[in-house]
């Protein structure tokens, strides 16, 4: 059996589809209510909030069980003013419980996904897995405690794969690209953080998914492997191809960054963010993380390019506008 926590969520519903197309018998956890219309109706479902010890212990993990662990409080939705409340009591606490209960009844097998944004400001091209971890806000901070946890619980004999992706890109989640996107729908400016020649690495929700198959095929590595594209273009180039594809009169410019992000930090202090410190602290910086472990130890190869990626996000954003009349 698979259990996958947060698998309601965006890379969870595909991740749980793919495991079952295999034949494989999958419960899908999460604190959501009803099960996502996207997931086969195959997987079984259990609403969990992973906060509450309780509500885990009450799931049947066995020994020869798999446990996944996708659930996180992110930027995605709106993020209350006590951040690292918010984000501790999901991301850590729940990392804790999860495993305690694994622990207990000798189920060996977990998969962890946390974050690039354990690493912070780059000290080193490009950003491999031993990189030092100095996070810049509450949400990189809450998943470097995580890691932190599993290491313990290796310790202990659990194995434990922990995979750091870039930027998920995929059908189903706009996230901060609708602002991006809606800027190119009307023609407007479209501005970069910095001079726009950095690199700004992502990875499709495909991808994700397919580094997690190949983990299992490989019997859980107790190692850490980062998870984004290959040789992506510098972010000038990105955008003026999205902009091209979209038939936009939009022109990219670039702004000073260091200027831009102390505004940025300003609108945040004051309570009228329009990004997150954790998203525009690194944005004019050159930063890709190196795949070649996760390739070498894995058998896995990204197939999707950061234009690809961008461009699809675009045209079901654009479909999605369509449909409803907006987003």
């Amino acid at each position: 059996m698979y259990y996958i926590f947060g698998g309601n969520g965006f890379v969870g519903r595909y991740l749980a589809n793919e495991l079952l197309n295999r034949n494989e018998s999958v419960t899908v956890c999460d604190i959501h209510e009803v099960l996502d219309s996207q997931i086969n109706e195959k997987a079984d479902y259990v609403h969990v909030d992973i906060r509450d010890k309780r509500q885990i212990e009450n799931l049947s993990f066995a020994s020869c069980d798999t446990v996944i662990n996708l659930a996180a409080n992110q930027y995605h939705n709106r993020v209350p003013q006590n951040r690292h409340d918010y984000f501790f009591d999901t991301n850590t606490t729940g990392t804790q419980n999860i495993l305690e209960v694994m622990y207990e009844r000798e189920c060996l097998s977990y998969i962890m996904f946390t974050t690039d944004m354990t690493y912070g400001k780059p000290q080193y091209l490009p950003v491999d897995i031993n990189h030092p971890q100095n996070p810049f806000g509450p949400y990189g901070q809450s998943k470097k405690v995580c890691e932190d946890i599993c290491r313990e619980f290796r310790k202990k004999g659990i194995n434990i794969t922990i995979f750091r992706p870039r930027m998920i890109i995929g059908p189903g989640r706009f996230g901060i690209l609708v602002k991006l996107f809606k800027l190119i729908d009307l023609g407007l400016p479209v501005p970069t953080i910095g001079s726009g020649k950095n690199h700004y690495q992502m990875i499709s929700v495909f991808d994700c998914v397919s580094a997690i198959i190949c983990a299992l095929e490989k019997d859980i590595p107790n190692k850490e492997y980062n998870l984004g594209s290959e040789s992506p273009p510098n972010i000038t180039i990105l955008l003026e191809k999205v902009i091209q594809y979209a038939g936009s009169s939009s022109s990219v410019i670039h702004t000073p960054g260091g200027f831009v992000k102390l505004i940025l930090a300003l609108f945040d202090k004051i309570g009228l963010t329009i990004m997150y410190p954790e998203q525009f602290m690194i944005a004019d910086e050159e930063y890709i993380l190196d795949i070649s472990q996760t390739k070498k130890d894995l058998d896995w190869q990204p197939k999707y390019s950061d234009d690809d990626m961008l461009i699809d996000a675009y045209r079901m954003y654009s479909e999605t506008k369509r449909r409803d009349g907006k987003i």
